[in-house]
């Protein structure tokens, strides 16, 4: 006899479970405190599971939809709407978090020892353009540092298939087999999102959580806040500007996974699988969700957006800078965007947009690994609102192409 749960369970009981999991796990790490490490392994195990499938996802996913689009033409309106909706949507974070250091200062009363400085190296720009945008040999392409590249070759790849026409529709259904394919291997993987999560979650409570009370504490006490906030208000209205109250509804009903896996893995590319299961679920076309997530994933930073503009208030407090003038807040801005939408794009990304902004103003090198710790704090909640934020984008974009019916439609 077949049980039939509740509506309520049925919606969301792998959540609550998953949830439930991350419960256990936090538990066990400030019992075992450092000892939690013990559970790493089991952790690394789902992570590695995802990311050893997120590179034949997101090959096959994007060649796919690009190769099944009988208009080329869509594609070059989903890129413009994409990078339209990424930038604005930096700019709102870097805004955010611009008020949040003008009311509650990050540096008030940190004090901080230097070291005796870093040896940076030079880093030439036009040759990070270079190793982001291709590699020199295919087989660089299946690494996940090279996403960007492959991403590039995957829409390449689509669109060749798709001019080829009749000739290479064999080519197109092998393409969107392999990609339905993989969906259903991230079914299985999903199995073990418990026990994953569980061990995650309590090595990170139990070795890194004493981190959070030292000298940053300040600093994490206005960014958490300002991330959860943002993650609850600005993700809803932007579901809500995507489908009204529908868009609002079936938006949480389905992200809570992907938002969890973001958070306790710190990799966007890892909760790529899971989000593009969750827009599919949302009702966002194939063909929008599987260009705007992969490359959402490396170019769409609004948790990097809130930790550059928390960074830079950051040090200008510790030198006793003033950061409230407008010209400021505007070039602090600007340095967000690029840091959170063009820079993150870059192989070692982080690392240049912190050095980006040591350069720009002036800092001593000393600062790098003051900037460095901040960034490594704030990484799980940053890199929940990078990779969340790709969802709904992808649900904005299926609104400015569909019109207020494209839920309805599609």
């Amino acid at each position: 006899m077949k049980i039939k749960l509740p509506p309520f369970l049925k919606s969301y009981g792998f959540s609550i479970i998953l949830i439930i999991s991350i419960i256990i796990g936090s538990f066990l790490g400030i019992i075992y405190k450092k000892d939690a490490i013990v559970f790493k392994p089991f952790g690394d195990i789902f992570l590695n599971l995802l990311f050893t499938v997120t590179i034949p996802l997101v090959f096959f996913s994007i060649s796919s939809a690009v190769a099944g689009m009988t208009n080329i033409r869509r594609l070059g309106k989903i890129m413009s709407a994409m990078l339209l909706v990424f930038v604005v949507t930096g700019l709102i974070a870097s805004v955010v978090m611009v008020i949040g250091v003008v009311l509650y200062p990050p540096a008030v009363g940190v004090k901080i020892a230097f070291g005796t400085g870093i040896n940076a190296e030079q880093i030439k720009v036009s040759e990070q353009i270079v190793k982001a945008f291709t590699v020199t040999d295919f087989a660089d392409l299946l690494s996940k540092k090279n996403m960007l590249a492959l991403i590039i070759f995957s829409i390449l790849l689509g669109l060749a298939t798709s001019a080829t026409g009749e000739r290479g529709k064999v080519f197109a259904s092998f393409l969107t087999s392999a990609s339905d394919v993989m969906m259903k291997l991230i079914s299985f993987i999903m199995y073990y999102a418990p026990i994953g999560l569980c061990a995650y979650f309590a090595y990170l409570v139990g070795v890194f959580g004493p981190e959070l009370l030292g000298a940053y504490m300040r600093a994490m006490i206005l960014y958490y806040p300002t991330a959860i906030l943002y993650f609850f208000i600005a993700f809803t209205i932007y579901a809500f500007i995507a489908a009204k109250r529908k868009g609002v509804s079936r938006f949480w009903h389905n992200i809570i996974p992907a938002s969890l896996i973001a958070l306790a893995t710190g990799s966007s590319m890892a909760t790529i699988p899971a989000n593009l299961e969750a827009a599919n679920k949302t009702g966002v076309p194939k063909d929008i969700s599987e260009v705007v997530i992969p490359i959402g994933a490396t170019i769409h930073m609004e948790g990097s957006c809130l930790a550059a503009i928390l960074k830079i208030a950051f040090l200008f407090g510790l030198f006793q800078m003033n950061f409230f003038g407008w010209e400021t807040i505007a070039t602090a801005i600007g340095i967000a965007l690029l840091v959170g939408v063009v820079v993150s794009g870059i192989p070692g990304g982080g690392t240049i947009g912190e050095l980006l902004i040591i350069s720009i103003y002036g800092f001593p090198l000393e600062s790098f690994p003051i900037i460095t710790m901040i960034g490594t704090l704030v990484d799980a909640p940053a890199t929940m609102l990078n990779a969340i934020g790709d969802n709904v984008a992808s649900m904005i974009v299926a609104r400015m192409l569909g019109g207020k019916d494209w839920m309805t439609e599609f």
